[in-house]
């Protein structure tokens, strides 16, 4: 398959879910035991408004591969309809020690393997019902691991995913044809948007009637002056959102080249203005993860300034 110049990963595209609430009955339960592991001591509960300060505590070890997470709960705090999902606590001795969004993505917040054993049985127990599981690898790979026997078959396992960071101005010009995105420009910008995201997970976003919740997605973030592009004669050239913010760090998604003009430079340059306007305007720190086979990304994303701080694993449904 033709792949573009650049991409991010498709977890942070613009992924339309409905806000997932059924995990209440977590409440607060002592855990037990999961199959032949051995036995774990701890509490897991629902976060609420009185975990914040401890949560922020969790989140900022990490401020880069927790940008997505710290972004939710800066806008919409702890509260689940706002969250789009729940954020499950482990707490040993009083002190919550790590973390577990649940809503359209499955994401690890800090977790060690008491921790995600409790977290994998009481998702083995309510059944799978997001998308993916993303974050950092090793967390990632442990809970899969936990969680295959009953959530498979899955659709794909992306292991090795690099984080990457640009906390400097960009290390060649930019592009200064990419700009943000107006919001009469939405009709122009949306068909690439779905091309990138159907081409990189397979499966359009447009299924399943989604497709007028992911127009209003897309139309949020060109709103909130986050989607960058360079448009000629009505055509997107290049492009990219910045998905995820906090105080700390942004995390850039959907990194799109036009298939016809892919391997003619422009994805570097392109990410230059990206970068530039996003630390200008949004975070200090700019932040993506891209599939470790993505050879062509990954050397523009060199090219622009970019450095590997972590890695990221994706599990696909």
């Amino acid at each position: 398959m033709t792949r573009p110049a650049a991409r991010s990963s498709p977890s942070a595209e613009p992924v339309i879910a409905p806000g997932w609430h059924g995990a209440a009955s977590v409440a607060s339960q002592p855990v037990g035991t999961y199959g032949r592991m051995r036995r774990v001591s701890g509490t897991l509960r629902v976060l609420a408004a009185r975990d914040a300060a401890e949560l922020t505590a969790l989140l900022d070890r990490n401020p880069v591969a927790h940008c997505f997470i710290a972004s939710r709960v800066a806008v919409g705090g702890l509260d689940p309809w706002r969250l789009g999902g729940e954020l499950w606590g482990y707490v040993e001795n009083g002190r919550l020690t790590a973390a577990l969004y649940v809503g359209a993505n499955l994401i690890p917040v800090e977790t060690h393997p008491a921790a995600r054993a409790a977290f994998a049985d009481r998702c083995r127990r309510i059944g799978r019902r997001c998308s993916s599981i993303v974050g950092p690898a090793e967390e990632v790979l442990d809970l899969w691991r936990l969680l295959e026997p009953s959530w498979s078959p899955v659709r794909e396992v992306r292991h090795h995913q690099p984080l990457m960071i640009c906390d400097t101005d960009p290390r060649i010009p930019v592009q200064p044809q990419v700009r943000p995105v107006r919001p009469e420009q939405l009709d122009i910008l949306l068909p690439a948007c779905v091309a990138m995201f159907t081409e990189e997970v397979g499966v359009s976003p447009l299924a399943g009637g989604a497709g007028e919740a992911y127009r209003a997605r897309v139309l949020e973030i060109v709103r909130a002056g986050r989607a960058y592009a360079h448009i000629e004669g009505g055509q997107v050239l290049f492009k990219a959102e910045v998905g995820a913010a906090s105080a700390q760090a942004c995390q850039v998604q959907g990194v799109w080249v036009d298939p016809l003009l892919r391997g003619r430079g422009l994805a570097a340059p392109g990410m230059a203005s990206v970068v530039a306007q996003a630390r200008a305007t949004i975070a200090p720190a700019v932040s993506l993860y891209v599939n470790d086979y993505n050879t062509a990304a990954r050397k523009a994303y060199l090219r622009t300034g970019f450095r590997q701080v972590g890695e990221f694993a994706t599990v696909l449904f």
